[in-house]
């Protein structure tokens, strides 16, 4: 069982690795001399600072409340991290361990530029999907597998 445990921690310290590289990237070398560039014509990389919460909103919000989110964020990983003690089930320990390394890499961009970096931009026509980064779409994989794991799982086994 502590396998499992550590496993979840793992997989969380990977997603914080390779979203802090991944934002370090697109600031330091991709994006260095222009704010949107241009893949296909429905993807961009852009560079955005979210001061908000998910979709921008807040995102005038005053300086404080940088740190009320990261103390939401920190009573949120606190919890996840005790749910993660308790699970036995595979896919929940990996569910829980992607969630807790996104809303990690979300929080060290709060704490150290007041910001989080999104930079993925998809959009086709008139419709698009707020910039997101690595971190955002490891809680959306990571919620998504709860979802599933909470609606198909055989009840007798779902610790």
């Amino acid at each position: 069982m502590k396998n499992r445990r550590a496993r979840g921690l793992l997989l969380a310290l990977l997603v914080v690795a390779l979203d802090q590289l991944s934002k370090w990237l697109i600031v330091t070398q991709i994006m260095v001399s222009a704010r949107v560039l241009h893949v296909t014509p429905f993807f961009d990389l852009v560079l955005n600072e979210n001061r908000g919460i998910s979709f921008g909103l807040f995102n005038s919000a005053p300086e404080i409340a940088r740190y009320l989110f990261v103390l939401i964020a920190g009573v949120i990983i606190g919890g996840l991290l005790s749910w993660l003690w308790r699970v036995e089930r595979p896919i929940l320990v990996a569910a829980i361990g992607l969630v807790i390394g996104g809303a990690i890499g979300n929080v060290i961009d709060r704490l150290r530029f007041g910001a989080v970096t999104d930079f993925l931009y998809f959009h086709l026509g008139q419709y698009d999907f707020p910039a997101f980064n690595l971190a955002d779409s490891s809680i959306t994989i990571g919620v998504g597998l709860i979802l599933i794991d909470s609606l198909f799982a055989d009840r007798g086994s779902r610790k």
